[in-house]
């Protein structure tokens, strides 16, 4: 599958945090796209949760704690590097959510092994329909992800207000016209509305001065149980609003391993997972463990608020 140019082909896929990646690459999986490539898994968070959604796929490594853009760029680089020694035939990058695709690319271009070896021959940007109007207002990062985008895909648009997403579709060919603009549920292909006459949202700066998005690791043991570590994860959301980005974790329950996600306060069903296998990335010690990313978390706040509920 190499180009006939013999650099192998990289496909970058971006999207803001909790925007369905990897929701959206697992269905791509499973009806035959993206055949025989490798996958890499980038998360910001110390412990990787998202490539648990991806188990089965031919190839698949993980590197997390640090965004490919910026921290774990030189990372980024040497398992790049690492890839092409393997001789794989495709690379399918799956950025974190804070990352910038166009720094990837940048990255990329300005090493000499990579220049040589690697093509990207296309950036898919997530945007998650329900949430986008209000991102375009407080998150910077996710407009530079939609202008990089060759093809911007809108998940969830199956419980976004159809007025409001025929608008999110005409800003998105405002912002960025040349890209291929489709919508989604779950990764399968949703028709969206016509935008012909449909006014786009204005895009304007942040109005303030908003706090970074950092990510906070809480282990939450084997002793709470998953009926009480639900109910106290509700109220952490109800607390924290919007500011909570995305919450991901696996917890060890009577129904087995729970992949726990939330996103912007909303908390999706928990998924049962396959006991730890070889190769997925994670083991026994990383379960029970909570991964919040978001602003103005306090480790003691958060920390006290969860022993309480075992007193």
């Amino acid at each position: 599958m190499n180009n006939a140019d013999g650099r192998i082909p990289l496909t970058i896929l971006g999207g803001y945090l909790g925007a369905g990646k990897s929701s959206w690459l697992r269905h791509q999986l499973h009806v035959g796209a993206f055949s025989g490539a490798h996958i890499l898994v980038n998360e910001a968070a110390e412990m990787p949760v998202d490539h648990l959604l991806l188990a089965g796929a031919q190839g698949l490594s993980v590197l997390a704690d640090g965004c490919a853009c910026c921290d774990g760029a030189a990372r980024f680089i040497a398992a790049m590097r690492d890839l092409c020694d393997k001789g794989v035939a495709s690379i399918i990058l799956e950025t974190s959510g804070l990352s910038d695709p166009a720094r990837i690319a940048a990255h990329i271009a300005a090493d000499g092994v990579l220049a040589r070896r690697i093509r990207v021959v296309e950036t898919v940007v997530v945007a998650d329909a329900q949430h986008a109007p209000a991102q375009l207002e407080t998150e910077p990062l996710w407009l530079r992800q939609i202008e990089a985008a060759d093809r911007i895909v809108l998940s969830k648009v199956d419980i976004a207000d159809t007025n409001l997403l025929a608008r999110l579709a005409a800003t998105m060919k405002m912002v960025n016209p040349g890209a291929e603009i489709s919508g989604s549920v779950l990764g399968s292909a949703m028709q969206l509305p016509d935008t012909r006459g449909v006014l786009p949202f204005a895009i304007q700066p942040p109005g303030k001065t908003v706090a970074p998005i950092r990510t906070l690791r809480l282990d939450v043991g084997i002793a709470a149980g998953w009926a009480a570590v639900s109910v106290w994860l509700s109220a952490v959301l109800q607390a924290h609003g919007s500011d909570l980005v995305r919450v991901k974790g696996v917890i060890r329950s009577p129904a087995g391993r729970l992949l726990l996600q939330a996103v912007r306060g909303k908390v999706q069903p928990p998924e049962i997972l396959p006991d730890v296998q070889a190769g997925d990335g994670t083991t026994e010690e990383s379960e029970n463990v909570i991964v919040f990313i978001g602003r103005g978390l306090e480790n003691d706040r958060i920390g006290r608020s969860f022993r309480m509920l075992l007193t």
